[in-house]
């Protein structure tokens, strides 16, 4: 178990975006929102929450099949348009207060999506050196 993960600036955003999600989650399940709107918040909890026991047991160290990074960056980036749509259209429409609380909920998700994909590709440098193995520059 990595401990010092979730001191670190990443650990702290997945912890956030996670507990931001499941708010979000029983916002909208609990106003009866459409039904879109609950499983999107459900997926991106349950996803974040995924990324986020990878990086805490240091499994993308061990899996190392897939190029870990990239794929959180590429679930930020699905995440931060689905969540565009579907907070703007609850803000909008706010049948009710916990769709409204919802919508607000999935904007600051959306925002916390964003600064994931910026955290994460300043740690990503195609170009650098990856061991002994890589020619001088």
């Amino acid at each position: 178990v990595d401990r010092a993960f979730p001191r670190t600036p990443r650990g702290a955003l997945k912890i956030a975006r996670t507990l931001v999600a499941l708010a979000a989650f029983i916002c909208f399940a609990a106003s009866g929102a459409h039904g879109a709107y609950t499983a999107l918040a459900g997926m991106e909890t349950v996803i974040t929450a995924l990324f986020l026991l990878l990086y805490l047991l240091r499994l993308d160290a061990r899996l190392r099949f897939l190029f870990w990074p990239l794929a959180d960056i590429f679930n930020s980036v699905i995440a931060a348009l689905f969540l565009l749509v579907v907070a703007l259209f609850s803000v909008i429409i706010k049948t009710n207060k916990g769709t409204l609380v919802g919508g607000v909920l999935g904007l600051i998700l959306l925002v916390l999506c964003i600064v994931d994909v910026v955290l994460l590709c300043k740690k990503i440098s195609l170009d650098k050196a990856r061991g002994r193995s890589a020619p001088a520059k």
